[in-house]
């Protein structure tokens, strides 16, 4: 009986930790200490036409609007048979001093977008410039505004 106990203690103890691994842990994309940073007054210049890639910021679609953690997505389109090469792409958090976000999300950058589930970010509105890079060498920058409710 007691090998019994046991062996009904370790299932629980097994199914436990495949229910908590199947849960995805929230991922600081932005911390409270980099939020209280005044925001970067920085325009981005403006070009004439371009065939640089699009980027287009993903808002969260499921949940209440606005409510962190929320899946940070960003789709890159690259134009005329060009490609993107993740190792070109930069994402920038606009306060004095600008804080580089690019390693954080390195491990969700594709040359597709970016796709990282359960980002977390404090309550407020914070500033990104998006950067990405063609194979044929045009750019093209994108200024999104993430947006957490207080």
């Amino acid at each position: 009986m007691t090998s019994l106990s046991l062996h009904r203690g370790g299932l629980a103890l097994f199914a436990g930790l495949v229910l908590w691994a199947g849960q995805a842990a929230a991922t600081t994309l932005i911390t409270d200490d980099e939020a209280k940073r005044p925001n970067d007054a920085q325009v981005s210049a403006t070009r004439g036409i371009t065939r640089g890639p699009s980027i287009r910021y993903e808002a969260p679609q499921t949940g209440p609007a606005g409510h962190a953690p929320f899946d940070f997505k960003v789709q890159f389109e690259p134009h005329g048979g060009a490609t993107i090469d993740p190792a070109h792409i930069k994402v920038t958090y606009l306060k004095v001093p600008n804080v580089d976000l690019t390693d954080r999300l390195k491990p969700y950058i594709t040359a597709d977008g970016i796709n990282m589930p359960k980002a977390q970010v404090p309550a407020g509105e914070h500033p990104l410039k998006i950067e990405v890079e063609d194979s044929d060498g045009r750019s093209s920058e994108a200024m999104i505004s993430l947006k957490a409710a207080k």
